[in-house]
């Protein structure tokens, strides 16, 4: 088994060969690691460093199964685009937001994609056409439930799954990998939120909330290993099944209301990598054909 540095160091030469100097910038480079994977045969350094078969193979244990896609909400916050289109749907710069997700997705390798739908569900019909691999899910309950009724339909196939929230705005499509080496959400740190914030020791995410200083804010991506999974299946059900379970978000399910059963780690992004359009008002700054909507 190899550690997270080790880890972090054959995911970013897993793709082609890297200078050396480039491999050490990597903030998970420890010389004692990068040595450990020479010697075992994982990694070879000559004139550029390059992973060998062995290297893959040390990471297939790691490798992710799938992405799933939660896109059954309404979006009322971009009305009125949302009151004909599903906020997944929406077309920025000329595309589609859940496109540049799923073309990470599959650029990265990840072969099996599930997305659940609810509002408007058969407009995501068209996405057939590009991606014929997806499956769908059907969320006919978004609109009596908050978006734990659409982690509660996908609980059974968590297991070594990226869940990904289909709003975001996604600029840099490499922080979609092959790979992940534990459970972890996508964080942004930040001076100031007034978003859903991730609140860590560490690396160790120990709480959420909403509003911050010196934090990191939520980004709506995350991974879950076999064991993070099966006991998340087991508290969506619970939860969900219970009285007031219905109106939470899925995500407080693991990182606050059952948050000793796991060890979740932040998994730091930047604004330069993905951003989430949250109102009508967003949109239009980042898109100006919306302006005068």
């Amino acid at each position: 088994m190899i550690d997270l540095n080790q880890f972090e160091i054959l995911c970013s030469v897993h793709d082609g060969a890297v200078a050396y100097a480039t491999v050490k910038e990597n903030p998970y480079f420890a010389e004692n690691a990068f040595n450990e994977l020479l010697s075992m045969g994982l990694l070879v350094n000559e004139e550029m460093v390059q992973i060998t078969q062995k290297g893959i193979e040390a990471l297939e244990p790691y490798r992710v199964k799938r992405a799933i896609f939660l896109a059954a909400g309404f979006g009322s916050r971009l009305v009125p685009v949302t009151l004909s289109t599903p906020k997944p749907l929406i077309q920025v710069n000329g595309n589609r937001l859940i496109d540049r997700l799923i073309d990470a997705v599959v650029d990265a390798g990840i072969e099996e994609i599930v997305i659940v739908r609810g509002y408007l569900k058969d407009s995501f019909e068209a996405l057939r056409v590009k991606y014929p691999q997806v499956r769908f899910i059907d969320n006919d309950g978004y609109n009596k439930a908050n978006n734990i009724s659409s982690a509660y339909l996908v609980r059974d196939i968590l297991d070594n799954a990226l869940v990904l929230e289909s709003d975001l705005l996604l600029y840099n499509s490499k922080i979609i990998r092959k790979y992940e080496y534990r459970s972890m959400y996508m964080g942004i740190p930040m001076a100031e939120s007034d978003d859903w914030i991730l609140e860590t020791e560490g690396d160790l995410i120990v709480d959420i909330g909403i509003t911050g200083t010196n934090t990191n804010q939520m980004v709506g991506i995350s991974y879950w290993d076999q064991d993070d999974a099966k006991t998340l299946s087991e508290d969506l059900k619970h939860t969900f099944e219970s009285e007031s379970g219905k109106q939470l978000y899925w995500d407080e399910v693991a990182l606050r209301y059952n948050r000793e059963k796991y060890k979740i780690y932040l998994r730091k992004v930047t604004l330069q990598d993905v951003v989430e359009i949250d109102t009508f008002a967003e949109l239009c700054e980042i898109d100006e054909r919306y302006k005068g909507a």
